[in-house]
């Protein structure tokens, strides 16, 4: 299993972003996957989940402004980011995890904001957000 984003550059605060995760390999409907932050000199975050069924659930810093969404069909997880601040700069990584049926069905989706959960992890692409 194989992860790259794209999208990332240089942005203007208030405006808006497409970051593109694309997966290659053998990847299964039930993954899991996740797109993570990581600012300067900080500890990587999960900012976006989205489930095999297409549920999601968000960081509370970043709920309303972040839209994650995939498209088995075509293998990619994409993260939509608007009213962009300065404090979202940083490296954006998606990550991919297969969780067994039973811990997925006894876990909350959000378990799968800690980095820890995820086996497979892209490069990252780096987003700065300018005042």
């Amino acid at each position: 299993v194989q992860l790259m984003e794209s999208g990332g550059g240089s942005f203007q605060s208030g405006g808006s972003l497409k970051l593109s995760c694309v997966t290659t390999g053998y990847i299964h409907s039930s993954y899991v996957f996740g797109w993570f932050r990581q600012g300067l000199g900080k500890e990587r975050e999960g900012v976006a989940i989205i489930d095999s069924d297409g549920t999601t659930t968000y960081a509370d810093s970043v709920k309303g402004r972040f839209t994650i969404s995939r498209d088995n069909a075509k293998n990619t997880v994409d993260l939509q980011v608007s009213s962009l601040q300065p404090e979202d700069t940083g490296t954006y990584f998606c990550a991919a995890d297969y969780p067994s049926e039973g811990v997925r069905a006894g876990s909350p989706l959000r378990r799968w904001l800690q980095p820890h959960e995820y086996p497979y992890w892209g490069q990252g692409t780096q987003v700065t957000v300018s005042s």
